[in-house]
């Protein structure tokens, strides 16, 4: 209620410059300016509210002020009617959309949903219609006495817009800034469709999702084309009808969940040199490792960004998905997730690739090795890495049957390290069997190799702007090689 509110804030000891009703038979009494038959035409200020314009019967008159609320009734909460595929149906007195009676089997409606705006006839009508369905049950409901509450009558005169000058805007949609002129200019596009409407305004996608605005905009929808609301029309809404709450959002911050925890080879090692640890896709991966005497994340991170540029950096990257990809067919398959071909890449070769999900959007990114002519290594991100997966089952089993190819996750299998800087090469010399030359392993190559007696791999890759290798071997040596290239770099 506009006036129970300016009272309040009144009695909070705020200066109530004026209170506007459109209303012209409105009895309303205040200890403030109550301008009758009024509407606020316009507002002046830059960077902050300085003034509003009035409009009335004698013309207008401005109005000095730094706060300007709005209030233009209630909407019923009819929501979850809705979600079980009820229709709402426009209420010309309540001036409000409610549910349709009768339209979902079993389903009763009581207070404002069934058009009772003061509080004591939605506590009557709550009561009565508990008794009933008590009673239709086969059970006697016990008597209940209400308590006194606010039962001012309900009393609405629509006004969705005002007429304003000619370069003023008109505002619908607080949140995403959504005009009268755009709704205007929505239905000369021929987007006359409350759905279409909403969609080339944005009208209602905000975080509010409609609930301040939408039944505004749908009476100025109705009114620019001509129609009444009952035949525009309405959108309906979908769960939840709470909004998530910021404190649900941050709750990781507070401690540990119930989500299953992975943790990497190297797990052990980043305990002991106190590495904070972040979350990505479940698996538990380092943020930085403090020395002695940093005080912030930032030295600890200046200090890695500066070793890497100028020595030699190691990091654990086995947290990257990991996906075997074997069969007659499997260069078939990846050009057809990616958007560019791997059919034509050398044995011995690495390529970066972009994945699409079915709707053109992207899905995922990573670099794809070619083993031998009918064996690949695909990597993905970390977080959707069971994501691809998944998309590559659908793929074979739903779009291309008859492709013979197979597929596995081996992520857990290996351990990998992504080693750059200047020194690169010198690290990876120490620990190979077969030292490096400056000529070998061109940029995005790959091959095996043997370290310090353990088959592995080795990519020639790349994703700091420095010299740049990523080495992988069996998950059981992944510690002790950390280990070996931390002492040696």
């Amino acid at each position: 209620s506009a006036f129970e509110t300016a009272r309040c804030l009144q009695s909070a000891g705020l200066h109530i410059a004026a209170y506007v009703d459109s209303r012209s038979d409105t009895t309303i009494q205040g200890d403030f300016p109550i301008f009758r038959g009024s509407v606020v035409s316009n507002t002046a200020g830059r960077g902050d509210l300085q003034s509003i314009t009035l409009r009335h019967m004698g013309g207008e008159d401005k109005i000095s002020a730094d706060v300007l609320a709005v209030s233009g009734g209630w909407n019923p909460t009819v929501h979850l009617s809705c979600h079980m595929n009820g229709r709402p149906q426009w209420d010309e007195t309540t001036q409000s959309f409610l549910p349709q009676s009768g339209a979902i089997p079993g389903m009763v409606y009581a207070g404002a949903a069934a058009g009772h705006m003061s509080t004591a006839a939605c506590l009557r009508s709550g009561s009565e219609i508990a008794r009933k369905v008590i009673s239709d049950l086969g059970a006697k409901a016990a008597s209940l006495t209400l308590p006194q509450a606010e039962d001012t009558p309900y009393a609405i005169k629509p006004l969705w817009s005002v007429n304003t000058r000619k370069g003023t805007r008109a505002w619908v949609d607080f949140q995403n800034d959504v005009t009268v002129k755009d709704i205007e200019q929505s239905v000369l596009e021929n987007y006359r469709s409350v759905e279409h409407m909403k969609r080339y305004t944005t009208q209602g996608m905000a975080t509010d999702q409609g609930k301040n605005s939408n039944v505004t905009a749908l009476a100025v929808l109705a009114d620019v084309t001509g129609r009444g609301i009952p035949e525009t029309g309405t959108t309906t809404y979908r769960p939840p009808f709470s909004p998530v709450s910021i404190a649900a959002m941050g709750s990781e911050g507070q401690g540990k969940g119930f989500a299953p925890e992975r943790f990497g080879s190297t797990h052990q090692i980043m305990l002991e040199r106190g590495a904070p640890l972040i979350e990505a896709g479940l698996w538990y991966r380092p943020s930085y490792f403090p020395q002695a005497g940093e005080k912030t994340w930032r030295q600890s991170c200046d200090r890695e960004v500066l070793a890497v540029r100028h020595h030699v950096g190691v990091c654990d990257v086995s947290t990257l998905g990991k996906i075997d990809i074997k069969g007659p067919d499997a260069a078939k398959l990846l050009d057809f997730v990616y958007t560019n071909t791997f059919s034509t890449l050398p044995i011995g070769r690495v390529k970066y690739g972009l994945m699409l999900r079915e709707d053109g959007y992207v899905m995922d990114d990573g670099t794809t090795a070619r083993l031998s002519e009918t064996h690949y290594l695909m990597t993905t991100t970390t977080a959707a890495a069971s994501q691809v997966m998944g998309h590559l089952e659908f793929v074979h089993q739903c779009l291309h049957p008859e492709w013979d190819v197979s597929f596995n996750s081996v992520t857990e299998h290996w351990t990998q390290f992504a080693i750059a800087g200047p020194k690169a090469r010198q690290l990876l010399s120490a620990v190979l069997d077969h030292p490096l030359k400056d000529a070998d392993w061109a940029f995005m190559s790959c091959g095996a190799v043997s370290i310090l007696g353990v088959k592995g791999r080795l990519f020639r890759i790349s994703f700091s702007g420095e010299l740049g290798f990523e080495l992988a071997v069996p998950s059981r040596f992944g510690d002790s090689l950390f280990r070996i290239l931390i002492t040696k770099a």
